[in-house]
């Protein structure tokens, strides 16, 4: 907010905006860009299910090392967000500076680190033969590029923060529009281009991304009032870093306990066979579009819970949260359903593989049980980062990713032969039994004295 004189304040971007206001731009931006990932995959299986069962593959690894980076824009996104609700501007443009340049940093090293690797990180996945030189391929390209995607989440997490939310959908519906132009002119050998496959859908997401970071750096600068010390870089507080971390090193764990859970997992399903790899990774796909209505509603309540918190409205902050809660599991529930219904004509327009089909379908009818379990763990959780509350989610993440998810997956998947199913009823327990208990911790509102601003309050709308 800016002070005027005489003591009155005007609202920021974000808090001028309802939960819908922040959330439908947001809700675009995920769906598109998960788009932007899977497209690789649905697009390939034009070419074939094993380049779709190699991408899979390739993609959860890239997930997993994401994490590395998306730590960072966790940071960025909560401490943005509790300095402005706290009137604290000046300080919320060195954090979005220490935030890029962190992320760049990070970023470089990571996509190092994927291209001299690659090959040992698919051997890690128990990848079939026939899928490495594929997998390693795409692996190659788009993991030796993975620091546009970091600066790209870091300054997307920055305007979304400043509630500039449609800055970056429209950022993302470029990069999905020039992403599926170019997959066609490689998959199909438009313009006399040659059909590259794999290595074509590859280049193809990396010069959208690129062409995407140019834009979003540009609309920062356009939209960000402050300005941005890039130059006095070495001179900005040290407290803002140590900050960053204490919220993004947490954040990071819990992320890699998830991802890392899956590796195991999808280990598993590699021994199930190609077909098992294949069906996982469509149904993965489809079970997407339910997602990301909790992740967009989680993310606008985020950003408002953090301008709540920073404002010291913890009454605002506590009701927004379980609001969006209740929105949340009302629509998932819905979407899951709807999503079982399409799912046998969905699955046949990317693969005639019955067995594949019928088994897709079982898994979309559990998964009706699975994403409100799902939703309570986004929404809260990521609540609890807002206030400030960042360690119990990765002790209790820990705890059932791994404890609960993988060890399930093992007995029933495995162990007594029941396949996916197995798997999918371990991401059910896993969810519905994390989510119960962060749902406790919300209502216990411990919380509330764990906020990285002090301030005096501001007046902030709850919605």
């Amino acid at each position: 907010m800016h002070q005027l004189k005489g003591g009155l304040k005007l609202k920021t971007t974000a808090q001028k905006m309802t939960l819908f206001a922040l959330t439908w731009p947001i809700f675009i931006e995920m769906l598109l860009h998960m788009f932007m990932g899977n497209s690789d995959t649905l697009m390939l299986s034009m070419f074939s299910d094993s380049a779709v069962a190699a991408v899979g593959v390739s993609n959860q690894i890239l997930y997993v090392l994401i994490v590395m980076f998306g730590f960072v824009a966790t940071g960025t996104a909560i401490l943005v967000a509790q300095n402005l609700g706290a009137n604290l501007r000046k300080s919320a443009s060195e954090i979005a500076v220490l935030a890029i340049l962190a992320n760049l940093a990070f970023g470089l090293v990571i996509s190092a680190f994927v291209f001299f690797f690659s090959k040992p990180l698919l051997s890690m996945m128990n990848l079939p033969a026939e899928l490495m030189p594929q997998a390693r391929s795409y692996l190659n390209i788009v993991g030796g590029f993975m620091f546009v995607e970091a600066l790209i989440m870091t300054v997307g997490a920055i305007l979304r923060s400043y509630g500039f939310t449609r800055d970056s959908m429209f950022v993302t519906i470029g990069m999905n529009i020039l992403n599926v132009v170019g997959n066609s002119i490689f998959i199909f050998g438009l313009f006399g281009m040659p059909v590259l496959g794999v290595e074509g859908v590859a280049l193809s997401t990396i010069v959208s991304r690129m062409i995407g970071l140019v834009v979003i750096i540009v609309l920062l600068f356009k939209r960000i009032e402050e300005p941005l010390p890039f130059r006095k870089f070495m001179g900005l507080p040290k407290g803002h870093l140590k900050n960053l971390l204490k919220i993004g090193v947490p954040s990071a764990g819990e992320h890699l306990a998830y991802n890392a859970s899956q590796i195991i997992i999808t280990y598993f399903i590699a021994e199930m066979g190609t077909d098992s790899l294949t069906t996982k990774v469509y149904a993965w796909n489809l079970m997407m579009v339910v997602l990301v209505f909790s992740i967009s509603i989680s993310e606008g309540t985020r950003i408002m819970v953090g301008y709540m918190i920073g404002a010291n409205e913890y009454d605002s902050a506590y009701k927004r949260c379980i609001n969006s809660l209740k929105i949340s599991l009302v629509l998932t529930t819905v979407m899951a359903t709807v999503c079982y219904l399409i799912a046998r004509p969905v699955f046949s327009i990317f693969t005639d593989n019955q067995e594949i089909i019928a088994m897709g379908v079982t898994l979309m009818l559990l998964t009706i049980i699975l994403e409100p379990g799902r939703a309570f763990n986004l929404v809260i959780i990521n609540s609890l980062k807002a206030a400030g509350d960042v360690k119990f989610p990765v002790y209790m993440g820990i705890l059932s990713m791994l404890g609960v998810s993988v060890t399930i997956s093992y007995v029933l998947g495995i162990h007594f032969g029941l396949g996916l199913v197995g798997v999918w009823i371990s991401f059910i327990a896993d969810e519905w039994f994390r989510g119960l208990i962060m749902l406790f911790r919300w209502r216990s509102r411990v919380w509330e004295t764990k906020s990285f601003v002090k301030n005096e309050p501001v007046s902030v709308n709850a919605v």
